[in-house]
């Protein structure tokens, strides 16, 4: 047996399980009015249930996927908490980049949106559930300059310009 190279956490193991679910319009919150023949979706609720349920009529036919999950930054928010242990991050990020491959087609492409303190773990995990050969590059995207307040307040940590696609 070959040497695997792999990201290990407390509780990668453990697979989160999620029953099957089903979609159902609610055309109160739709935005079909300004376009009929869209395929687009939106989509309230828990993301993972939401993959879940795509995967038994999308798998293997998106083409672009764009995801901005929780920083794990220490934060919370009304929408989700971005405040937990980083073992728990990797098996959250874990479950729902693995509904993703599935839905992903093979020509398809998937962009996610990270900060510094989480880039390299996810670089790691992306590579062992896509494929290292799959990877094309990491593109730097500028989010602020760096002059202002956030210089006259940087004393307590380094400013923050630049987050990672």
């Amino acid at each position: 047996m070959a040497n695997k190279l792999e990201l290990t956490w407390y509780g990668k193991e453990k697979e989160i399980s999620v029953e099957p679910r089903l979609l159902i319009e609610r055309p109160e919150l739709s935005n079909i009015d300004n376009d009929p023949d869209t395929e687009n979706m939106l989509i309230h609720g828990d993301n993972l249930l939401a993959l879940k349920a795509l995967e038994s009529k999308y798998s293997g036919q998106i083409k672009c996927i764009y995801i901005d999950p929780p920083y794990n930054i220490n934060a919370a928010n009304e929408h989700y908490s971005d405040f937990v242990e980083n073992s728990k991050w990797l098996s959250l990020m874990a479950a729902r980049l693995c509904c993703l491959q599935k839905l992903l087609s093979s020509e398809g492409v998937i962009f996610v949106q990270i900060d510094k303190e989480q880039c390299a773990y996810l670089k790691i995990l992306m590579d062992e559930i896509f494929g290292r050969a799959n990877y094309i590059t990491t593109i730097a995207v500028r989010m602020s300059t760096t002059s202002g307040y956030k210089i006259e307040h940087s004393d307590k940590t380094i400013v923050k310009n630049t987050e990672y696609l």
